[in-house]
């Protein structure tokens, strides 16, 4: 698939910011004054920006609102109220922990649940499409979720992250251990997928098209063995080792930031190897799959 800019910020960062938010929602980090308004700040910040640019990879802005209206059958379209409902419910807690309003912290375990919800609507937009196999299995969500978690974890100043994020390494590896070889357990090939396989075993005389299209551009992505080798281990040690060691080391709110920076990097790293990587079948019709 076409690792389209606009969808790696999006996931990666409203991933970050909603796990955040879970936690400052549930109690883990009790700011108040000025502190708590930098901090849920720096939630919303990050979720609100993931979605804005979500609606960059819209072809027409406008659609956003429509995405609303297919709640019963779209992931997209959960995700979209997920994602409302929870900056709406969080935004008393926000106020109360800012103001010293005192807001009963029941309101905060509910929003900061639905901030999670709202990470594995997004993890599911990927994970239901079988036409790709390599998100099209349980993986996925867990993925999504992990990032969410140890990055929040991370952020909320917890003694426990190191622990999360070296188990988003570990995510990653069992995520791409088993996506390597999805593409072959689902059994497609060019025969099954033109029903000419009780026939023999066909193959591509002329490719489809003479010229470039938009299943060309958007479906079929191919990144080399040896690029994506190197993207993994950047995306291995950023994401999940080396922010690790450093929140070990005693640098306080230096070593916070600078394990987010590592972090965030090696997020849009393997976000970018998440869509790079994706098979799907439709390039079997040009002779790039199977």
């Amino acid at each position: 698939m076409h690792p389209a800019p606009s969808v790696i910020l999006f996931s990666t960062l409203s991933g970050l910011g909603f796990g955040f938010l879970a936690y400052l929602g549930w109690g883990a980090l009790l700011p108040s004054g000025w502190a708590a308004f930098f901090l849920w700040g720096l939630g919303y910040g990050l979720a609100v920006a993931g979605l804005l640019a979500a609606t960059f990879h819209l072809g027409n802005p406008k659609n956003a609102v429509k995405a609303f209206s297919q709640w019963r059958t779209s992931w997209l379209s959960r995700e979209a109220w997920a994602a409302v409902a929870t900056l709406v419910l969080l935004a008393p807690v926000a106020l109360s922990d800012w103001l010293g309003l005192g807001l009963p912290r029941a309101f905060g375990w509910i929003g900061g649940s639905l901030a999670l919800v709202t990470v594995f609507t997004t993890a599911m937009i990927y994970t239901q499409i079988r036409a790709v196999p390599r998100w099209n299995h349980w993986l996925t969500p867990v993925m999504f979720l992990s990032f969410a978690l140890a990055g929040g974890a991370m952020l909320a100043a917890q003694g426990w992250a190191p622990l999360a994020l070296l188990a988003v390494g570990a995510v990653l590896l069992a995520l791409w251990r088993v996506g390597d070889g999805a593409f072959a357990c689902a059994g497609q090939t060019l025969g099954s997928a033109t029903g000419l396989d009780r026939l023999g075993r066909p193959a591509l005389f002329d490719p489809a098209h003479t010229a470039g299209n938009y299943l060309l551009r958007e479906m079929i992505y191919v990144v080399g063995r040896r690029h994506a080798g190197r993207l993994r281990l950047i995306a291995l040690a950023l994401a999940s080792v080396l922010p690790a060691l450093v929140l070990l080391l005693p640098f306080g709110p230096f070593g916070i930031a600078l394990a987010a920076a590592l972090h965030l990097t090696g997020a849009l790293a393997a976000r970018w190897l998440f869509f790079a990587e994706a098979e799907h079948v439709v390039g079997l019709y040009y002779g790039r799959r199977g």
